[in-house]
């Protein structure tokens, strides 16, 4: 094998630096990331934006929120059967609901929220819970629009 076959591929240029030309909005982007996941469990949180941004296929996302969910103790088998979380046995009920309701806010132009997964996210979640579910899917999805946009790219690791 050559040394051009094991390379990493160079990550891609960012385009732009939002904290530095929208910084009003990127310091709004964050208080609203803290008051949405008021509420919500850390691993739960996590596993959430996990779901989501692999949905979006955002790369810096994912490798943040995965490594923050290592720390946090998350187990390995979980993260890596996320995205087949309906096949794993794993997950809680309530995991599922939020994990179902991430899809379907994260896909809604896929035919909206349907109204079987949003009474199963209140099935397991009080309204004020359930509120900062949405709230949590919503600000995830914003973040992964803004890395994909402006081609964050996750930090290079050691091999």
């Amino acid at each position: 094998m050559t040394t051009d076959e094991t390379a990493y591929v160079p990550a891609p240029v960012q385009r732009i630096s939002l904290p530095e030309q929208a910084a009003g909005f990127y310091r709004a982007m964050i208080d609203l990331d803290r008051a949405a996941r008021a509420g919500i469990e850390p691993a739960l949180a996590e596993l959430v934006k996990i779901h989501a941004s692999a949905i979006n296929g955002c790369a810096f996302c994912l490798d943040m929120h995965t490594t923050d969910a290592r720390k946090g103790g998350e187990q390995e088998h979980r993260l890596a059967t996320l995205p087949a979380w309906r096949e794993a046995p794993w997950y809680t009920a309530r995991e599922r609901a939020a994990l179902a309701l991430t899809e379907a806010v994260t896909l809604v132009t896929q035919g909206h929220v349907p109204d079987a997964v949003y009474d199963e996210a209140a099935k397991h979640f009080d309204q004020q819970e359930l509120a900062q579910l949405i709230a949590l899917i919503i600000a995830i999805n914003s973040w992964n629009r803004i890395a994909i946009t402006s081609r964050l790219s996750p930090a290079p690791k050691q091999a």
